[in-house]
């Protein structure tokens, strides 16, 4: 029996202004509007804004909150925040993984630490029960409730350098809200049964939680509200930055901005196998000597057991020629032998090469003249260790072409901007 497809609170609207529609997650979503190329162009240049409702959240309140997500959860809770490694504090948020006995990834996530005792974790479309479940497996005598807020949340995201200029027009307190705000900071808190009265409100009094994160690596904002209420800040967003050049954008753009940001898709970048030996090294708790873990925690043990088993590299390539990633696609080593499949491959339009070198349409010291063409770019995983420039071929039914594996990829990214620079 099929599943009937979900709409988000803006399906109506996407369909109303032309969007080309797919199923992704289980839900009818926008993959663009105008064209990619646009509205990831948008992103970097001005902003643009994603219907992000298919997220997932799952809130974890009580006094074993903390235990619980300690022993679930990749990253260590008490040791997360910035170069020394501060706990993590309420308003602040950090990125890891939910993994299986066997080091394997269930799903990647976000911790929100809202107060004492209360947590929420936002996942991907589709996975707030799986997630639950996992949560609610694992509790033992611990005190925690776990809930999954699936479908109960409005959310959308604003990105680019003109986001914090466009959203403070229609907040109620810009300045105050702005204030001590750092990358993978919040402020506010969105409850569907009971807005609390401290969160951030829109200037019409609409309740939001405010996120100072994003999936695009460029300086934003995720924004958590009613669904009721989500359309009408949709639109006064693209009202409000029309002079910026704003673009509602869909997920290709998405796609193509992640990649180039060197950030994985779940279950596609990460998934079935180990949760190690990839370009998400913060996700993990190491210890300042990468040799160990500060903490134990569900699948530590077969990481452990594994970690030679397979290798993420990030790579980018000579021009915009892409292959088709996943079953079927081949990393070739200089041999001409096998290696490896590639996960994801994706054309960052916003890059270009120039003396071999990679710019971007941000970067203040490109060329004079630079234009950029666009390289495509994504993740491999191969069954050895690659040093950085190694050359490989990645190969589909249709095509080879060489790539570099490479430690970063799209220069002159925005997302880690002081506040200050950006309002």
């Amino acid at each position: 029996m099929e599943t009937a497809i979900k709409r988000t609170p803006l399906n109506r609207w996407h369909r109303d202004h032309g969007a080309n529609m797919a199923d992704f997650g289980g839900y009818d979503m926008p993959l663009w509007y105008s064209s990619v190329k646009e509205e990831h162009l948008a992103v970097l240049s001005g902003a643009g804004v994603f219907d992000t409702s298919h997220m997932a959240a799952v809130t974890v309140a009580g006094s074993g909150a903390a235990a619980l997500l300690q022993h679930c959860f990749t990253n260590d809770l008490e040791a997360c925040i910035g170069p020394s490694r501060k706990p993590l504090s309420p308003g602040r948020c950090v990125y890891g993984a939910f993994l299986d006995k066997n080091g394997h990834t269930i799903d990647d996530a976000i911790v929100f630490f809202i107060e004492a005792d209360s947590y929420m974790v936002v996942v991907n479309a589709g996975m707030g029960g799986t997630v639950s479940d996992h949560l609610r497996h694992h509790l033992g005598d611990r005190d925690a409730t776990v809930t999954d807020l699936s479908d109960r949340l409005g959310k959308m995201d604003i990105q680019g350098p003109a986001a914090a200029k466009i959203l403070g027009a229609v907040l109620a307190e810009p300045q105050s809200v702005f204030a001590g705000m750092p990358y993978f900071s919040f402020k506010g808190y969105f409850d569907p049964a009971s807005p609390l009265a401290d969160a951030v409100r829109l200037d019409d009094g609409t309740p939001i939680l405010l996120s100072r994160t994003g999936y695009t690596g460029e300086f934003g904002f995720e924004i958590f509200l009613a669904p009721d209420n989500i359309q009408g800040l949709w639109e006064r967003l693209l009202e409000t930055g029309r002079s910026y050049g704003i673009r509602p954008c869909g997920l290709a753009a998405r796609d193509s901005l992640r990649a180039g940001a060197v950030l994985p898709l779940s279950h596609q970048d990460i998934g079935h196998w180990p949760f190690i030996n990839h370009p998400w090294p913060f996700a993990l708790p190491f210890t300042a000597d990468q040799t160990g873990f500060t903490k134990d925690f569900i699948g530590r043990a077969a990481l452990e057991e594994q970690a030679e088993v397979s290798f993420t590299h990030a790579f980018a390539g000579k021009d915009l020629r892409k292959i088709s990633a996943g079953e079927g696609s081949r990393v070739i080593d200089a041999h001409g032998k096998t290696i490896g499949t590639v996960l994801t491959c994706a054309t960052d339009m916003g890059i270009g090469r120039h003396d071999g070198d990679i710019f971007s349409v941000a970067s203040p010291n490109k060329p004079e003249g630079f234009k950029a063409r666009g390289l495509c770019c994504g993740f491999v995983k191969v069954n050895r260790k690659l040093s950085l420039g190694h050359h490989v071929d990645i190969a589909d039914n249709r095509r080879k072409i060489t790539v570099t594996i490479v430690e970063d990829i799209r220069p002159c990214r925005t997302a880690r901007k002081p506040m200050a620079e950006m309002v």
